[in-house]
């Protein structure tokens, strides 16, 4: 993550974090560390996989105080291993001691994003089609989620409901047909941004293929399906596949062809990432 987003937009979010878990002091640490004495502790990886937030992790000491120093023994986005050094932390103890839990959380949390993508992504490999996320982050956590899965090797949809026209279900029912919502959005949205479309069945792609949408969206459909709304779309839209696309599943739709499938299972259902503080010593 780039210090300018971490800063403006990122940081925020961070203090937050930290201000839940510190909000009336840390009262174990200053119980057994009233004054400033100079640290270090050791990051280590407990299982494989593939390391992602190690500028958030960063951050939350930095934040707690600008002297503290990470250094960091791996790149971000590389595979890391069970036992594996990943970083030295040196600075006032106290802050080691209250920015732990905090900083392990994001690390673990977006490690195991990344992991998960990872392994999702390379069921793609060698096919035309991306993985994309979706909107079904963690509150407050979107922009690290999302920031994950890209590390992992997946590609963000729309970041948020500014970021582009996706007509679902409900929306269609608010404006009476796909034709009608098409057309409204294309009235409304400035001209640059796609018009997407979710469709259910085939009749809803023969008339999203009409109203002219720019990307189709398969919701839920068997693979029999799919193939058939690819027929129908006959390459006049993008085609997007979505709907409990998991890593157990989702190679059934790789040999379909389709330019696009999202995964909302890549931030909602992804297990962290086992790191821990360890090792701390007192240095003077």
């Amino acid at each position: 993550m780039d210090p300018i987003t971490m800063q403006l937009v990122a940081d925020k979010y961070i203090r937050l974090a930290l201000e839940e878990d510190i909000n009336s002091g840390d009262v174990s640490t200053n119980a057994v560390m009233p004054g400033y004495r100079k640290g270090e502790v050791q990051l280590i990886c407990k299982e494989d996989g593939i390391l992602a937030g190690m500028p958030v992790f960063t951050r939350v000491f930095t934040l707690l105080d600008a002297q503290t120093d990470v250094e960091v023994y791996i790149q971000e986005g590389q595979a890391v291993k069970a036992g594996q050094l990943l970083a030295k932390v040196t600075g006032d103890v106290r802050v080691l001691l209250s920015g732990e839990r905090t900083a392990l959380n994001y690390l673990q949390r977006l490690s195991g994003i990344a992991t998960y993508t990872h392994t999702v992504a390379q069921m793609l490999e060698g096919t035309k089609t991306r993985l994309l996320d979706t909107r079904k982050t963690t509150p407050c956590m979107r922009i690290f989620e999302k920031y994950a899965v890209r590390v992992g090797g997946g590609t963000n949809h729309r970041y948020n409901l500014s970021d582009g026209v996706m007509l679902k279900d409900n929306h269609i029912d608010a404006a009476g047909g796909i034709r009608q919502a098409v057309e409204m959005a294309r009235a409304y949205a400035p001209f640059v941004r796609k018009i997407e479309v979710e469709v259910e069945d085939l009749d809803m792609v023969r008339e999203a293929v009409e109203a002219g949408a720019d990307i189709i969206m398969l919701d839920n459909m068997t693979p029999e399906q799919m193939g058939r709304a690819i027929e129908i779309i006959a390459g006049r839209a993008q085609i997007e596949c979505s709907g409990n696309m998991t890593r157990e599943n989702i190679r059934m739709i790789t040999q379909l062809g389709v330019d696009f499938v999202s995964s909302g299972a890549l931030t909602h259902s992804a297990p962290i990432l086992d790191i821990s503080l360890k090792h701390l010593k007192v240095l003077d």
